[in-house]
């Protein structure tokens, strides 16, 4: 049977049941969910470690996000958050060359467990090819996989060409590596943009510009939003490096300079004074406010937020209490079923993997039968997807009746039926992450 998009025509199904044969069968008008049943929204902080402490505070902080435990930093919040590394780095820096062996082990566990999920360039001071192997070979051997990279500040092996002043994917460059690193893993790419728009997969107007002004600080927003609103034309013009703004999409297929394609992201921190200004722990509380929060909701957006966890005042010092009340108000609006909040990897995964995903729908008697087939990626290929892939894919079916989701194969797969008004929304569960204990 040939591939098909999630959007099948009536025709697409009629030649689809004729092809198996299947002439008692009626075909069914159903949709995927934009997320996991019952959110409206979805945000991942996607944290860059630059000035950590140290290991005991980057530590501390993943413990709070992840865990309901007690901790320094009061009763965790239950999150799913991830975090970032990088290789070669001054010595006062914390990454994984300039920590001890304790701290090495604490990366790759975390790595496992899926609580850093971000690539952070290989550091200021990886310049060479050599050193990028170098770094490759250390993640290889210990089994470490990571699908997400984001650039760092000016760092040699960065892809950006323009905000970010990399070479690491022009051939010929001491710094080259894209064959190395996309043969890896890697899949997803930041190249330093940064929208100052709340909410992205959704429509940018004059609200959502609005949506950027504070009558506390009316000339420093305003300011803010004029900056933001050249952007998006200049996009809309067609200059290449603000089309993302103008789109408004947290995700894009793109190509590298040396031409391999990527999947690129596009990451948010929609502050009054500039996404760059509100980028730190000190400051992500005057971020993940309740009209932030309650405008992404409505927007149904998604957000990839732009911080730096362990950028804080003073060294000594856990993020402020201003920092834990943001964190803990995140956590309400997951917890009333509003907000999708998850991994960077994972939402990126989400989003691409459900746009991408293949089915049919028949009525079989009382039953809608939904059968999975591949993951047409637009970036890197037809493939059958794994059950990781499934996680959280929802499917609305018009009225009541009984839902089964199955593979192409007939091989049933576990989903939960939420019965509504007049649809049946069938979710298949999501996988929490268990944060290591042994950390």
């Amino acid at each position: 049977m040939a591939k098909r998009s999630a959007a099948m025509t009536s025709v697409d199904f009629r030649h689809a049941r004729a092809a198996l044969g299947h002439a008692t069968q009626q075909p069914v008008a159903v949709q995927v969910r934009h997320l996991p049943y019952p959110y409206e929204a979805a945000l991942a902080i996607c944290s860059d470690l630059d000035l950590t402490p140290d290991k005991q505070a980057y530590l501390a902080v993943a413990r709070y996000l992840n865990t309901t435990a007690s901790t320094a930093m009061g009763p965790g919040v239950g999150l799913e958050v991830g975090n970032s590394l990088y290789f070669d780095m001054p010595p006062d820096q914390f990454a994984y060359w300039t920590t001890d062996d304790a701290g090495r082990e604490m990366f790759r566990t975390l790595i496992h467990s899926g609580h850093i999920d971000c690539l952070h360039s290989y550091g200021d001071l990886a310049r060479t090819r050599a050193d990028v192997q170098r770094n490759l070979d250390e993640l290889q051997r210990h089994d470490c996989k990571l699908s997400v990279w984001v650039d760092h500040s000016k760092a040699p092996t960065n892809f950006g060409p323009d905000i970010m002043q990399g070479s690491g994917d022009v051939v010929g460059s001491a710094a080259y590596h894209a064959d190395l690193t996309l043969a890896y893993g890697i899949r997803y790419v930041w190249r330093g943009r940064t929208t100052g728009v709340n909410g992205q997969n959704a429509p940018i107007n004059a609200k959502a510009l609005g949506h950027m002004l504070d009558a506390r600080h009316p000339i420093a927003s305003t300011r803010t939003m004029a900056k933001e609103a050249v952007k998006i034309s200049l996009g809309r013009s067609g200059h290449p490096r603000w089309e993302m703004y103008a789109a408004n999409d947290v995700c894009r297929p793109s190509k590298l300079r040396d031409g391999r394609p990527i999947w690129e992201f596009l990451r948010s921190n929609p502050f009054w004074n500039g996404s760059g200004k509100g980028d730190t722990a000190d400051g992500i509380g005057d971020v993940l406010t309740r009209r932030m929060l309650d405008g992404l909701v409505r927007r149904r957006g998604i957000c990839v937020l732009y911080t730096h966890l362990g950028k804080v005042r003073d060294r000594q010092c856990p993020p402020p209490e201003s920092a834990r009340n943001a964190f803990r108000r995140l956590a309400e609006y997951q917890e009333r079923g509003s907000v999708f909040v998850t991994m960077t990897q994972r939402l990126l995964q989400f989003m691409t993997v459900r746009d991408a995903l293949q089915f049919r729908a028949e009525r079989d008697g009382d039953v809608t039968v939904i059968s999975i087939g591949d993951v047409n990626d637009a970036v890197f290929g037809t493939r059958p997807p794994t059950d990781d892939e499934l996680g959280g894919m929802s499917f609305i079916v018009p009225g009541r009746g009984a839902v089964r989701i199955q593979r192409e194969s007939g091989e049933a797969i576990a989903s939960t039926p939420h019965v509504g008004d007049d649809s049946t929304t069938a979710s298949i569960p999501w996988r929490r992450l268990t944060f290591p204990a042994s950390v």
